[in-house]
């Protein structure tokens, strides 16, 4: 009995030999990793931001602090609670939260490339198969050939990456990841940008319509002012008509600003996730002023842009798509195994007689596919190229908006000074017209010129107090917000994103000559 067995045993120590031996030379191919290694795509780095204020000095670094809410530094109780609200609800934001849960489900996907694929099947058939003849030349006796047949059976079957195919795929998807994170970052920032944005603009339209509102005020004190003088005979009737068209004018003018005001309320419930049928901002007009928003580093800019990192994630994962392209040029090794059993008795199935077995691996290349993966691979280089491409102007587009916004800042500043200078000089020059025309030294057109003078001073300076705040939103969102590409790092796991670049030599300035360095916006 033990002499049966141990026959039965050594047929088969040649053939786990030669699994094993198969198994370490597909082991070995592995490591095999045909196409391009990635590098990070050089790009042109000023060393500083040429629209920057002149005789500033560079600000200390401040990572212990997190600035992810960037928002706060406006110091705005109830924009921070619509900030709170989108980054809730926002349905652009669930949108690329989807398609990055989607774009790290790929990576899972790919990664099961790397094992072997096992099934198992069981089965039942009964068949007959002709007939039978019996007896003597004269009596022929038919019966029918019915059988039945009964099988469990597992299946293996496993392709090694002798090429680097599967890697090149996993690597591709996981840069598809971050990319998908960084897209779900700068769709966060956009929303939260645009929210601040029309927050302050819609603050601007309510300190327009108070504006407004003491102008017609003031319209009303002239038309009686008007009138009194016609009924004393001083003035004329044309005086009265124009001051009741002046009047008239600016309670159009006062009704007109709420078309603006109203549609930029509807925006900012919808960046919310509310309708609009059910949301209000009661008026509150702008009192706040841009806080110091310190400008970045260029080469710092490349780590804090998440449109820019995922730019440079999409030309990762197109490189690594060449490495697929070429391995396709290469055979493919697949070992596959089947065993289990089959008999005719069911009740004799699970027995040693009725056990089967096959293993064996199998070598396949292509040899003629008339210029088809040459053709592919062509097609990966020019995606390749065409997403550094994209890098590079997303890089361009990234420094343009910061010197937009920071020229946008630095003139309105200026701008600004000198638009409460006009105010304050129409004003006096209203009181000094409006006395005169009540001595009647002056007609009343000159009181109508000072007037619309004055008017039109003040609300170029409440417009100009809603642009600098936009403006200053507009640098915030130009330089990251609280952003940083390591915050990609996390939410991929274990993907390693591309190391910063080295800091420029010189950098920009950020915080006023003499007075105490400001932080950075950056998160911890």
């Amino acid at each position: 009995m033990q002499s049966d067995r141990i026959a039965r045993a050594r047929p088969l120590a040649p053939r786990v030999l030669t699994i094993a031996v198969t198994a370490a030379f597909a082991a070995l191919l592995a490591g095999c990793v045909v196409g391009p290694d990635y590098k990070r795509p050089a790009t042109e780095i000023p060393t500083s931001f040429k629209e920057a204020a002149p005789g500033w000095k560079v600000a200390e670094p401040a990572d212990q602090h997190d600035r992810g809410d960037w928002w706060t530094i406006y110091e705005d109780p109830q924009l921070n609670a619509l900030e709170d609200k989108l980054n809730a609800a926002n349905q652009t934001i669930a949108q690329f939260a989807a398609t990055y849960r989607q774009a790290r489900a790929l990576v899972g996907e790919a990664r099961a490339a790397y094992f072997p694929t096992i099934g198992a099947s069981a089965g039942a058939t009964r068949s007959g198969n002709g007939t039978a003849s019996g007896g003597n030349s004269t009596t022929a006796t038919s019966r029918s050939g019915i059988g039945n047949s009964f099988n469990v059976q597992l299946d293996a079957s496993w392709e090694p990456d002798l090429w680097g195919s599967v890697t090149r795929t996993v690597n591709a998807q996981k840069a598809g990841q971050q990319g998908a994170a960084a897209d779900l970052a700068n769709a966060r920032l956009s929303a939260q940008a645009t929210l601040a944005q029309t927050y302050f603009a819609l603050r601007a339209l309510d300190s327009t319509q108070k504006l407004l509102d003491e102008t017609v005020e003031a319209y009303q004190r002239s038309l009686q002012l008007t009138q009194n003088q016609y009924a004393a005979g001083v003035a004329a009737r044309s005086d009265v008509i124009q001051a009741q068209t002046q009047l008239q004018s600016a309670q159009a003018a006062a009704i007109d600003n709420g078309i603006q005001r109203a549609l930029d309320e509807h925006a900012i419930a919808v960046l919310v996730g509310v309708p609009a049928s059910v949301f209000s901002l009661p008026p509150m007009p702008l009192t706040a002023t841009p806080p110091a928003v310190p400008a970045q580093m260029p080469s710092a800019l490349l780590e804090r842009r998440p449109d820019i990192a995922s730019a440079e994630r999409k030309a990762a994962a197109a490189n690594e798509q060449i490495g697929v392209a070429i391995a396709a040029f290469f055979p493919s090794l697949t070992l596959s195994a089947t065993g289990g059993f089959e008999n005719s008795v069911f009740s004799q199935l699970l027995t040693a007689p009725s056990r089967f077995w096959t293993v064996g691996p199998q070598l396949a290349a292509t040899l003629f596919d008339a210029g088809l993966r040459k053709a592919q691979t062509d097609a990966a280089r020019a995606t390749y190229d065409a997403d550094v491409a994209t890098y590079r102007l997303t890089v361009l587009a990234a420094f343009q908006d910061v010197e937009d916004n920071l020229a946008s800042l630095r003139i309105l500043e200026k701008e600004i000074v000198v638009q409460r200078q006009a105010v304050d000089s129409a004003r006096q020059a209203l009181a000094i017209v409006t006395n005169e025309y009540k001595a009647g030294t002056v007609g009343f057109v000159n009181v109508l010129t000072a007037q619309t003078t004055a008017f039109i001073a003040e609300q170029k300076l409440e417009s100009i107090a809603g642009q600098r705040m936009v403006s200053s939103v507009g640098l915030v969102k130009a330089l990251g917000g609280g952003w940083d590409a390591s915050q990609m790092n996390r939410e991929t796991g274990d993907v390693a994103a591309p190391a910063p670049l080295p800091a420029a030599s010189a950098v920009p300035p950020v915080a006023q000559s003499g007075a105490a360095p400001q932080q950075q916006v950056q998160s911890k």
